[in-house]
């Protein structure tokens, strides 16, 4: 796949295969593949789960809605992005089935500069704020934008010293969504001065399973995450985690074994992290970090040869899945078919209800 800008009529049916429900980043770039465009694919939709044994119609997202969603979105002063277009961030395009679309308020040109995120404790101690403040700002005055989340702590004073280098915040509900209120008037700087970004849709208010998909996303748009504090089992570190599993650079700012609040960053350094007392160590760690490239997630990936599925395949591939999600790679191995073809039935499945596939790889039975 290749970088290119969309119509309006063409983003607009990007927009409308993504808010499908049954559709995942992963189904949708397979089927985007396979037919060729999402206009494509929505005509074929009904056909596609029947094949599959779906025991109702799906339907896909009302194109009533969808422009309802862009009116807003344009409304506010916010733009969406597909995930092929040059704006969006190159970045997160080469993660494992980005987003297929975002939308984005502020300064886009920001999306596609060199960024590293930070993350930490919403509960973050006195030192713990200082080095958020003065890592951003040295990291923003060498040419760094700061991705961070637009929580409490941590997070925004992330953002707040990162402000004037540039800063951007991924956020979990819609991009209209002020998260904590305590932050409404950070939420304005970020639109005038810096940038937000949402995957969710227009007015959708953020639960606490969207939190995960906010924090995959700040680990995607980033070289790098640095944990400043986190506690054990903490957004954090499962931002952490994305970045690990998106090749991505981890670090960690070291505290005291006493304060609960270090524990998790202490973790992550007995696992490997980076150690990072200050800027100088971040930047000494950049060195020679380039930039993933665009076409990375889409190779080899989203094969469009030999794209029927045999029945025998569909219902191999279902017998295999277990409520428990699994790497894919195991579902090839279990069913001996061609990694194409177990996406394909993975595809139809998942639309017929029967699947669900999940960022990072890995897919389960629907329950």
């Amino acid at each position: 796949m290749k970088r290119r800008t969309l119509t309006g009529g063409e983003r607009a049916d990007w927009l409308r295969l993504s808010r499908t429900r049954g559709i995942g980043p992963i189904t949708f770039f397979h089927l985007l593949e396979r037919y060729g465009s999402a206009a494509a694919v929505l005509e074929d939709l009904p056909a596609l789960a029947k094949k599959a044994g779906g025991k109702s119609e799906i339907r896909a997202a009302d194109p009533a809605d969808i422009q309802r969603e862009i009116d807003a979105t344009a409304k506010l002063g916010a733009a969406h992005l597909a995930a092929c277009e040059p704006d969006y961030s190159g970045c997160l395009a080469a993660i494992d089935a980005p987003p297929p679309v975002i939308a984005i308020r502020g300064n886009r040109n920001l999306l596609n500069r060199p960024s590293i995120a930070m993350v930490g404790a919403r509960d973050a101690s006195a030192a713990g704020r200082r080095m958020a403040r003065d890592l951003a700002r040295d990291l923003g005055q060498a040419g760094y934008v700061i991705v961070s989340g637009m929580a409490r702590g941590v997070d925004g004073e992330a953002h707040g010293a990162a402000m004037e280098t540039g800063t951007v915040a991924a956020i979990a509900g819609g991009i209209d969504q002020i998260y904590p209120p305590q932050h409404e008037q950070l939420y304005g700087i970020l639109a005038q001065r810096g940038c937000l970004v949402s995957e969710s849709p227009f007015g959708y208010v953020a639960q606490a399973r969207d939190f995960p998909k906010r924090n995959r996303v700040i680990s995607g748009l980033s070289l790098a995450t640095i944990v400043v504090e986190a506690a054990d089992r903490s957004g954090s570190l499962i931002t952490a985690r994305f970045a690990l599993e998106q090749g991505r650079e981890v670090m960690a700012v070291p505290g005291s074994p006493l304060d609960p609040r270090a524990r998790g960053a202490n973790r992550l350094l007995k696992q490997g992290a980076a150690l990072i007392e200050s800027a100088e160590d971040v930047l000494h760690e950049m060195e020679g970090i380039a930039p993933p490239t665009f076409d990375e997630p889409f190779a080899d990936r989203f094969d469009a040869r030999d794209a029927d599925v045999p029945p025998a395949l569909l219902r191999a591939v279902r017998e295999a899945l277990s409520p428990t999600p699994m790497r894919i790679e195991e579902i090839v191995r279990a069913v001996d078919a061609p990694h194409r073809l177990v996406l394909a039935a993975l595809a139809e499945l998942e639309l017929a209800g029967h699947a669900q596939t999940h960022v990072g790889g890995t897919a389960s039975r629907a329950v």
